[in-house]
């Protein structure tokens, strides 16, 4: 996964600049990375044999799933599956909350973008 910064440097021309993430082990099997330092936005790269029963949102998130894909159980048993491409708006901060099972074999790595409330 390449992330490119285009700047305006002090010559007045548009340059490029390679961004490398630093991931920082979460303890989950999972670990994350603040894609704009101050922004709130991180990514996160999930190990493809995790699952995580019974949770809540941590906050109101759009989450992008970039590569990799996930199993999300909601209360009533519906289970759908997210993968590169798909935006999940979470929300649930209350409640019964959500399980969740990455499915392999490669690792999911999404983007997390707080929302206002």
């Amino acid at each position: 996964m390449a992330i490119i910064r285009i700047y305006s440097g002090p010559d007045g021309q548009s340059h490029f600049e390679d961004v490398e993430l630093r991931f920082e082990p979460r303890g989950d099997q999972s670990e994350t990375a603040e894609l704009i330092p101050g922004s709130g936005i991180i990514v996160r790269r999930f190990d493809p044999r995790r699952s995580n029963p019974w949770h809540h949102a941590p906050g109101r998130y759009a989450v992008f799933t970039l590569s990799g894909a996930v199993d999300i159980e909601i209360g009533d048993g519906t289970v759908r599956r997210l993968g590169p491409g798909d935006i999940l708006i979470a929300e649930d901060r209350t409640g019964q909350g959500h399980g969740t099972r990455e499915v392999g074999p490669a690792p999911r790595v999404s983007i997390f973008v707080p929302l206002g409330e």
